[in-house]
């Protein structure tokens, strides 16, 4: 594989990086789709929806290393230390930052220049939009033409856009 910026060959182990941060960014994305309509649909009011967007996205990440620094111990028989902790901190760290646009949505609602309710579905819109631009960049990598990466993105989107409706039937 190629990085497009550099024009030179990515190592095998630096591949696997990328594609595990990018697994992460999708899970971490379609989880915090799924929190700002739950508290789209509730009454935290803005306090309360930054502290669930950022305990959130805490509270993945963590699990997220915990779970990784415990299969590498039981495997390596020791902590992750050096370059594997630094792997381990790279590759999760979109756990972290899925919650940087909803949180200065919900702080620009707190200055009172848009409504909670519009700064939760703008964030939403923002998740099911980035879910697109994945799918849609990971069908264009693959070289089958705009429109399976059309389609690619689509079927990205949709599963954010499921999300949002169950959890509005679901009222939670």
């Amino acid at each position: 594989m190629v990085d497009d910026r550099r024009a030179e060959p990515l190592s095998g182990e630096k591949v696997a990086a990328l594609a595990d941060r990018l697994k992460e960014r999708i899970y971490a994305t379609i989880t915090m789709v799924a929190v700002v309509v739950g508290l789209d649909l509730g009454d935290a009011g803005t306090v309360g929806a930054a502290a669930t967007v950022l305990t959130t996205a805490l509270g993945l990440w963590l699990a997220t290393f915990v779970a990784d620094q415990q299969a590498h111990r039981t495997v390596h028989r020791r902590l992750a230390t050096g370059h594997a902790l630094r792997r381990m901190l790279y590759v999760s760290s979109p756990l972290l930052s899925c919650a940087v646009g909803p949180a200065l949505m919900i702080a620009l609602a707190a200055l009172g220049v848009l409504s909670l309710h519009a700064a939760l579905l703008v964030s939403a819109g923002a998740g099911v939009a980035s879910l697109f631009l994945w799918g849609f960049l990971g069908g264009m990598r693959m070289g089958g033409g705009a429109l399976p990466a059309v389609l690619a993105g689509l079927v990205d989107a949709a599963i954010g856009v499921a999300v949002v409706l169950v959890k509005t039937a679901a009222g939670h």
